[in-house]
């Protein structure tokens, strides 16, 4: 299951003493594997896999005590990141799994698929045929590509290349609208949702309800969740690793105007902002964009609109010591965030 070049977003990671992890990015070291520990043996755990029983952890701050109590090793400096993160060395992957190929063979063995996966593969050619993307581009992940869901799990369907993740935004825009089986969370499941990611997001229901509700990345198909992840392709990734530096700068809260949301919809996502005014902490020139690799961050606010970010400040320079500029990365703390508070 190696990959053709290196691990990319929607991939998970299985490591030679068991553990499945998210890969985060396109990014990674040379000898690392940037991923976030998902899945674990564990013999009071409520998944089973090959006789053996797992349990899943979901939010950060459970993933980093885990990790710092069972398996400190995968938590590393890394120099180009500033930051403690969960890498996996190469020489300790065992494979990595690719929603693209689990597609593939789901397709050929239809027969033998439980409920779940069967309507994962049903919502996946759903997708395909309307937005007319080839099955090259399209995969699905998740706990139901290493076979450790449950009847409650939800579908993660993880789409590769700008172009094909435009189409299927398009069509999911439509689908939510004209089809049956597809549908936007209803109030009650938009309160579960902010229910289950507010540990760690936190912010007021009524924020939260407010841009979550126009995504058209997520929703029910049939009697399911869902979540769609747009992933760029290799060859649009213009960094390497160590090509860009970035130093953290501590907290920050800013309110700005999105000027520019085109790689919003993307994991990792991008919102090119101005007129930005730092309403706590370090007074910057240059604050140029808000980014995230979390998937819960996409398609958060549109060109024209008044947000109010909180998160860390990164100074982001270029290899050769030349400042570039200033963001503000979310996610890595629950008291990051970014609402929209007005439209210009």
């Amino acid at each position: 299951m190696r990959r053709r070049r290196d691990a990319r977003e929607g991939e998970i990671l299985e490591s030679l003493d068991g553990l499945f992890f998210d890969v985060k990015g396109l990014v990674h070291p040379p000898d690392r594997i940037v991923a976030f520990i998902r899945f674990y043996p564990n013999v009071n755990g409520n998944r089973i896999k090959g006789g053996k029983l797992y349990r899943k952890v979901y939010s950060l701050k459970d993933r980093y005590r885990l990790l710092k109590e069972r398996y400190p090793r995968y938590l590393v400096y890394d120099p180009v990141f500033d930051e403690v993160l969960c890498e996996v060395p190469r020489n300790e992957v065992k494979s990595i799994h690719d929603p693209v190929e689990f597609l593939k063979e789901t397709l050929l063995n239809r027969d033998r698929l439980d409920e779940l996966t069967l309507k994962a593969l049903s919502f996946a050619e759903v997708i395909k045929r309307h937005s007319k993307i080839p099955w090259e581009s399209i995969g699905i992940s998740g706990s139901v590509m290493i076979g450790l869901h449950q009847e409650s799990s939800d579908i993660d369907i993880v789409v590769y290349g700008s172009k094909n993740c435009l189409a299927v935004y398009e069509t999911m825009r439509e689908l939510l609208e004209e089809e049956d089986c597809v549908r936007p969370y209803r109030e009650e499941e938009l309160k579960k949702l902010y229910k289950f990611r507010y540990p760690d997001t936190h912010m007021r229901y009524e924020d939260f309800e407010r841009v979550e509700r126009r995504k058209v990345t997520q929703g029910i198909y049939l009697d399911r969740e869902f979540f769609i992840r747009f992933v760029k392709d290799f060859d649009e990734e213009r960094e390497s690793y160590g090509s860009i530096l970035y130093k953290n700068c501590g907290r920050i809260l800013v309110k700005a105007e999105v000027a520019d949301s085109s790689d919003s919809i993307f994991t990792p996502c991008r919102y090119g902002i101005e007129n930005v005014e730092v309403v706590k902490g370090r007074k910057v020139e240059s604050i140029t964009e808000i980014a995230s690799f979390r998937g819960r961050f996409c398609d958060q606010a549109r060109e024209g609109e008044l947000i109010v970010a909180q998160g860390k400040l990164e100074r982001v320079e270029r290899a050769d010591g030349r400042e570039y500029h200033y963001r503000v990365l979310l996610g890595g703390s629950p008291e990051d965030y970014m609402i929209v508070v007005d439209k210009r």
